[in-house]
Order: C-alpha cells, then sequence, then structure tokens
C-alpha cells in the first residue's frame, strides 16, 4: 500500500493525489502537517534519494526560509536532521510518497510530483 503526505492546499498534491486514482493505485493519504512522516519514514526517504538532503526539504516554504534551513542542512547531524523534519511537516518536500517493499515489490520513495516520473517508479 502506498502511503502519500499531501497538504490540502498544494497544487501539486492534489495532482498526485488524482494522478494516484486515475492509475486506480490505492493509498492511505495524511496530511503532512498535522502528521509528518515518523522519523524512521524520513530516514527510509532519505536513503531513496540517495542521501540528498535538500532533496527531502520544502525548499520554497516559509519555515525553511525563516529558519535559514538551508544553511544547517551540511552542520546538522542525520538524527537532528530527521529530527527537525519529523517536528515540522513545513520543512519537508510535499507530496511525499513511501512504498514499504512488499513480496516481489520493491521499496519506494518519491518525493515532489512529476508525472512521467511517477508512471516509471510505479510500473
Amino acid at each position: 500500500m502506498l502511503i502519500l503526505y499531501t497538504y490540502k492546499s498544494c497544487d501539486t498534491c492534489r495532482q498526485a493525489t488524482k494522478w494516484l486514482a486515475a492509475q486506480n493505485l490505492a493509498f492511505t493519504e495524511k496530511p503532512i502537517r498535522d502528521t509528518p512522516p515518523s522519523f524512521a519514514e524520513l530516514r527510509t526517504m532519505l536513503t531513496h534519494l540517495g542521501g540528498e538532503r535538500r532533496r527531502l526539504c520544502n525548499t520554497s516554504g516559509k519555515d525553511y526560509r525563516d529558519q535559514k534551513f538551508g544553511d544547517q542542512l551540511d552542520t546538522l547531524s542525520e538524527p537532528d536532521f530527521l529530527a527537525r523534519l519529523s517536528a515540522n511537516g513545513n520543512l519537508i518536500k510535499r507530496p511525499f510518497l513511501l512504498r514499504p517493499a512488499t513480496g516481489t515489490t520493491p521499496a519506494l520513495g518519491l518525493t515532489g510530483f512529476a508525472a512521467p516520473a511517477w508512471q516509471t517508479a510505479l510500473r
């Protein structure tokens, strides 16, 4: 089952949920601001993103800019970085899609939405 973290006012998130529904892919939607991904889910996503911290962050968000979070990405330890994200869903790039590994289906993690990339990844 796919787990999709979204923000209700985010056009890209709405596009992603609409696309998943059109593909007949079952998913559980969670509000990223009210219920941010867990520390473990964030660590999993960071692995899927090749350890690239910036790709996990909502770099255009107000909290990111106000906290000058970009200046801290390289100096925070990984546990501190993930703890900050798990405490504030506004810092996390959305939509945020995870698929745990099951049987012959490999685990998957995607942030942001681009239909062609999601189509390829979710085949």
